[in-house]
C-alpha cells in the first residue's frame, strides 16, 4: 500500500496551559510580530494551516482574572487577515463562535479572509455551554447541550447557502453591455428554527467555494457533527490505542452521508520536546512540565475541582483531606471543570496515594504530558507511525514558547518527514483545499 501523507498545522500558544510565559525566550502573545514568525515558520515548513483558537471572555478564578487570559486575546480574523499579507501558500484557520454570532456577518468575514489570501481561509466552528460567556452578549444565557448543536447545524447551513448565493461566474465585469454583476447574485432566503433571514449577500464567491471547516468537539454530538459537516476534526487522543479507537468510531460515521473517509481529516492537538538524545529530551520534557504548572497554577488547577478555597495548602505536600464543595465552584469560564468533579476528585485522590503523589506533582500527571518526545529522529518516526496506523491524518502541533517555539521542528523534524517520503516537500497547490486534498465547494 503507498504511504499516507502527514498534515500539519501550528497552534498560536497564545493562551493555554501549554504557554510557558516566564521563559527568557517567550516573547508578546499580541504583538503582530509574534504572529508574523510563527506564521512564516509554519509556511517554510510547508505546513497545511495556521491556527487561532479565540475565547469570548476571560476566566475568573475566586473572582481573579487567569493571568494568560490576561496575556491578549485578539480576535482572530483580524489577525489573519493581516497575515495574509505576509503569506502565500499558508491556510488560515479561525475559531468563531456559533452560539453568541449570526451567520450572515461570519459568512461575510469568512468570504473576505478567503479573498484576501486567495482561497487559503477555514473556520473552526464551536459553541459556547455557559451563562457566564453569554453575559457579554445581548441574548444572554446559555444553550443546553443539543441545542447548541441545533444552532451550529443551522449556522454552518446558513453560512453555506450564503456562499452559494453567488456563483463564480456572477461577476461579469462586462464594459461593452455595462453589466458589472449578474442580476439576482448574491439573493438568499433562509426560513428555519435558529434564523430566519433573507436579502443579498454582499460578498462574492470565496475562491474555494467555501472555506475549510473544521470541528473540535469530542462528544457523540461533535463527532456527528463533525462526519457530517467537518473537513478537519481536532482531537485530544494522544496515545495510539486511543488515536485509532477515535478514527475508527469517527471515520466510520462518514458513509451514511454519502462521504468517504479521505474527506475528513482527523488532526489531534500535540505537543513535544526535542533533545540531542532521548535522555536529553526526557530530562527538558519534565523541566517544561513543571514550568508549565507552577506552584500557584497547581493550586488554582486544583481549586477548580475542589471549588473551594485552597491557598492555605502547600502545592509541593499532599493532596487536601477536606470535602469538595460541588456547588458553583469558584471557577468561571473553564470547561475542563465541567461534568462530575466528584468522581473526579475520588480519582485524583486514588492516584495521588497510590504513587505517592503532592499536589503539584499530580496537577502534572493530571493535565497531561508531551506527545512527543525525543530526538528529531524518534520524533519523526512517532509521528509517522501515528498516522500510518490509522491512529490521525496528521497533527496541530502546540508549541510552548511564543513565537519561536515551532523553530526546531520545522528545522530538524520537518526534513526527516521529507525524506521519508510522508510529506509534502512543496506546496502543489494554491488553497487550503488543494493542501489538504480535499475537492472545492
Amino acid at each position: 500500500m503507498p504511504v499516507k501523507q502527514i498534515h500539519l498545522a501550528a497552534h498560536f500558544p497564545g493562551v493555554n496551559n501549554t504557554t510557558v510565559w516566564s521563559d527568557p525566550k517567550s516573547g508578546s502573545q499580541i504583538d503582530f510580530d509574534s504572529f508574523t514568525h510563527l506564521a512564516e515558520t509554519a509556511e517554510h515548513g510547508r505546513f497545511d494551516f495556521f491556527f487561532l483558537a479565540e475565547g469570548l471572555r476571560l476566566r475568573e478564578m475566586k473572582g481573579r482574572i487567569h493571568d494568560l487570559d490576561v496575556a491578549g486575546r485578539p480576535e482572530s480574523l483580524t489577525v489573519l487577515s493581516a497575515l495574509s499579507a505576509v503569506t502565500t501558500r499558508l491556510g488560515l484557520a479561525a475559531t468563531v463562535n456559533s452560539t453568541f454570532n449570526e451567520p450572515y456577518e461570519v459568512a461575510r468575514r469568512l468570504a473576505t479572509l478567503d479573498h484576501l489570501s486567495a482561497g487559503r481561509a477555514a473556520w473552526n466552528v464551536v459553541t459556547s455551554w455557559d451563562a457566564f460567556t453569554g453575559e457579554n452578549f445581548r441574548r444572554g444565557g446559555y444553550l443546553a447541550e443539543e441545542d447548541r448543536y441545533n444552532r451550529a447545524r443551522e449556522f454552518l447551513r446558513t453560512a453555506r447557502e450564503l456562499w452559494d448565493s453567488w456563483t463564480h461566474g456572477d461577476l461579469v465585469a462586462d464594459p461593452a453591455s455595462g453589466t458589472f454583476a449578474r442580476p439576482g447574485a448574491g439573493t438568499f432566503a433562509h426560513h428555519g428554527p435558529q434564523f430566519d433571514i433573507a436579502g443579498r449577500f454582499n460578498a462574492p464567491r470565496p475562491p474555494q467555494g467555501h472555506p475549510v471547516i473544521i470541528q473540535a468537539g469530542d462528544s457523540p454530538e461533535g463527532r456527528e457533527f463533525a462526519a457530517a459537516e467537518a473537513d478537519v476534526i481536532f482531537s485530544r487522543h494522544g496515545t495510539l490505542e486511543d488515536g485509532r479507537a477515535f478514527y475508527k468510531d469517527v471515520k466510520s460515521r462518514l458513509a451514511r452521508y454519502g462521504r468517504r473517509p479521505d474527506e475528513l481529516k482527523i488532526m489531534p492537538a500535540v505537543t513535544y520536546v526535542l533533545g540531542d538524545t532521548e535522555e536529553d529530551a526526557a530530562e527538558r520534557a519534565a523541566d517544561i512540565r513543571r514550568a508549565q504548572v507552577t506552584p500557584q497554577g497547581a493550586l488554582a488547577y486544583l481549586e477548580g475541582y475542589w471549588g473551594r478555597d485552597l491557598s492555605g495548602h502547600d502545592p509541593d505536600g499532599p493532596l487536601p483531606d477536606i470535602e469538595p464543595d460541588l456547588g458553583e465552584g469558584v471557577s468561571k469560564g473553564r470547561a475542563q471543570f465541567r461534568g462530575d468533579r466528584g468522581e473526579t476528585v475520588r480519582r485524583w485522590r486514588a492516584l495521588a496515594g497510590e504513587r505517592g503523589l503532592t499536589i503539584r506533582e499530580l496537577v502534572i500527571e493530571a493535565t497531561g504530558r508531551q506527545t512527543f518526545v525525543g530526538t528529531p529522529r524518534s520524533v519523526a518516526d512517532q509521528i509517522d507511525e501515528f498516522v500510518q496506523t490509522d491512529a490521525a491524518d496528521g497533527f496541530v502541533l502546540v508549541p510552548h514558547l511564543t513565537p519561536t517555539g515551532l523553530d526546531d521542528l520545522v528545522d530538524h523534524v520537518v526534513p526527516l518527514l521529507q525524506e521519508k517520503g510522508v510529506f509534502r516537500a512543496d506546496y502543489t497547490g494554491p488553497t487550503l483545499r488543494d493542501h489538504l486534498g480535499l475537492e472545492a465547494r
